[in-house]
């Protein structure tokens, strides 16, 4: 039961992340575009075996389904380990995959000005991966029953 509430976790916290990413960049020129980081990867990857790579909205569908499952089981992985670290290790991975995005892109032969353009991007960049992480901790946290009811409304009231 332990892997299922993993998964289950780390999947809400990839459908967090991209629900901030797709609904933020429609408001804000400097919003994050991780959408177009993961359309260039997977054109290239696609391309590097000799095959054609999608367009358009076929594009943008493969790559989000691609988002949301790799960083639903990279998230996943925030629930292995002692019960007690699961909030701090939700902020670790969060944050290691927020740096990523900014730090690595670019080293990795992807364009990284959708992540970078400004340090508002970049800190929103980081921001909503540390977010993901923590909505994966805390899905973890309610699943195992580690969490009440109304101590979860209090933390997701705003």
């Amino acid at each position: 039961m332990k892997e299922i509430e993993n998964i289950a976790g780390g999947l809400a916290g990839a459908l967090a992340l991209n629900v901030l990413h797709e609904s933020y960049k429609r408001f804000d020129s400097e919003a994050p575009r991780v959408d177009l980081v993961g359309e260039e990867a997977l054109t290239k990857t696609v391309e590097s075996v000799g095959l054609k790579a999608p367009k358009g909205e076929k594009l943008f569908g493969l790559t989000l389904a691609a988002d949301v499952v790799s960083n639903a089981m990279y998230f996943s992985a925030i629930g292995v380990g002692k019960k007690k670290h699961l909030l701090l290790r939700g902020a670790g991975y969060g944050l290691a995959a927020g740096l990523g995005a900014v730090f690595f892109t670019k080293p990795l032969g992807l364009d990284d000005t959708p992540v970078t353009k400004t340090n508002k991007t970049k800190i929103l960049t980081v921001a909503w991966y540390l977010a993901g992480g923590l909505v994966t901790a805390l899905t973890i946290q309610a699943l195992k029953g580690k969490i009440s009811d109304k101590k979860l409304r209090s933390l997701l009231s705003f």
